[in-house]
């Protein structure tokens, strides 16, 4: 019996120093030159940057795999002036050297981009450096960061309060960055292909005529500055309140005129506000698209307005509010599907809003009449048009040939329209929820089969022969909204 005591004693004492040296191999420094690291990546690749930026930090992890530990003699950047590294908390490029990487363990690597000054071009530029690991055993890996730079015209600085300019143009040679409040207190142009980027809470503010001239080939996009990724399958254009909005303020009759302008992921996308009685301020929008906002898409307030051939998508409260003043839309999108996605990547949750709100109720004001032509108003609320109004059979507006998803629309001019119902199987649009493992976005064209197709009237139609993406609507009965199909 002590015999088998000690037999099993002494098993168990060579069991656990084999554990022990065994364990502390890790921690063994090898000198065999095949031994490798790992990385996460062999390539970190920014979005486009603006110079004089800078860009947010990403992160390669590097890995020891091997039974033993490794030692790297030095890491350091080959150029060294676009990108800035720290390792595991250490910032200084002399000091990283002797590093010693135990068997199974990793190092943090986090790399930004800098400020690297203009570029002698309007267009991208690549930037390229490799950051190097050079072994105690003589080998050495390289790891790629690569960036686009561009030039940007910048209007106000970081943390500027707000800048008043006396009229201006936007032209199309290279992109703007705007810091927080612009004011455009005279005419304001935007020619076709401009580009306005919107720092963190900028909002841009006209008081007089506007005139934004984009085309179906050179819109003019106004969006958020962040233009790297919330995550991988998700660009920060995503991701709507970025920026404040665009406001339109007038005292005296002013005419605004959008042509083919994208608005896109603010907290509003266009504000319309007058003191103005008789005339009112007069928009006019055609092929544009307001889109991802956190609050309102499109806000009319004692404002006359014609909106033709644009969508208007995807806001957390109202796409489109109207109080005071004759609105008229035709072929118009009004899709409400905010954070209608599995992934959550807004900062707020939809409201329990309609899509489109009509005000008709102030006794001060002036009479709101908002009607729809050959238009689709749905969303994945019951309700989506909402016409405020005392008496419904007095209200003048017209509702025709449209497609609606609406349970109170009682007006002795609604006729000739499609209504959603509650067993409708077939998709109006093609894709209203957003798809992020798919990298599939919404698409507010219309579905193969949707029940907005060929619905349209013909007459309503007549001057607008061409859809938001210039595709004829000749030949045929028009189908509702800013999207004919082909």
């Amino acid at each position: 019996m002590k015999e088998l005591r000690y037999i099993l004693f002494l098993c168990t004492l060579y069991i656990v120093t084999l554990s022990f040296l065994s364990g502390c191999s890790e921690y063994e420094v090898t000198d065999d030159a095949s031994l490798r690291l790992s990385f996460s990546k062999d390539t970190v690749s920014f979005d486009t940057v603006f110079t004089q930026q800078g860009s947010a930090t990403l992160q390669l992890m590097v890995y020891n795999r091997n039974r033993n530990a490794l030692v790297i003699d030095r890491i350091w950047l080959e150029n060294g002036k676009a990108f800035r590294v720290n390792i595991d908390g250490e910032a200084d490029m002399d000091r990283l050297k002797d590093i010693t990487v135990n068997g199974g363990d990793s190092l943090f690597v986090f790399i930004r981009v800098t400020d690297f000054g203009e570029a002698d071009t309007d267009s991208p530029v690549c930037i390229e450096d490799l950051l190097h690991f050079h072994l105690a055993t003589g080998a050495t890996q390289d790891v790629l960061l690569t960036t686009y730079s561009l030039n940007v015209k910048r209007i106000g600085h970081a943390g500027c309060r707000r800048t008043v300019l006396n009229g201006y143009k936007f032209t199309k040679d290279k992109p703007y960055l705007l810091f927080d409040t612009v004011i455009i207190d005279g005419p304001l142009t935007l020619e076709a292909g401009s580009r306005l980027y919107m720092h963190n809470n900028a909002c841009l503010y006209a008081l007089d005529d506007v005139t934004a001239s984009g085309t179906v080939e050179e819109p003019v996009i106004i969006r958020g500055d962040r233009l790297d990724r919330l995550f991988d399958s998700v660009p920060y254009l995503y991701a709507g309140g970025s920026w404040n909005g665009i406001y339109l303020q007038s005292e005296t009759p002013r005419t605004w005129q959008f042509d083919y302008v994208d608005i896109l992921s603010g907290n509003v996308g266009l504000y319309c506000y007058s003191t103005c009685t008789d005339p009112l301020p007069s928009l006019r929008m055609n092929g544009c698209r307001i889109h991802n906002h956190t609050l309102y898409g499109l806000v009319l307030i004692h404002t006359d307005a014609l909106v033709t051939n644009t969508e208007i998508s995807n806001c957390a409260s109202y796409c489109i509010y109207c109080a005071g003043g004759q609105h008229d839309f035709v072929h118009t999108t009004v899709a409400s599907y905010f954070n209608y996605t599995s992934i959550r990547i807004q900062s707020t949750g939809k409201e329990d809003a309609a899509a489109v709100y009509i005000d008709n109720l102030s006794k001060t004001a002036p009479l709101t009449t908002a009607s729809f032509y050959n238009s689709i108003v749905t969303g994945y609320l019951k309700n989506q048009l909402v016409v405020a109004t005392p008496l419904d059979r007095f209200y003048p507006g017209t509702f025709a040939g449209n497609y609606l998803k609406t349970d109170t629309l009682r007006m002795p001019h609604a006729t000739d329209n499609i209504y959603w119902q509650k067993d409708d199987t077939a998709a109006v649009f093609r894709n209203d929820f957003y798809k992020y493992k798919e990298y599939i976005y919404y698409d507010f064209h219309l579905d193969s089969l949707s029940p907005a197709l060929g619905i349209g009237d013909s007459i309503a139609a007549l001057p607008y022969p061409t859809d938001r993406d210039g595709i004829s609507r000749a030949n045929r009965r028009p189908d509702a909204g800013c999207y004919q199909s082909h």
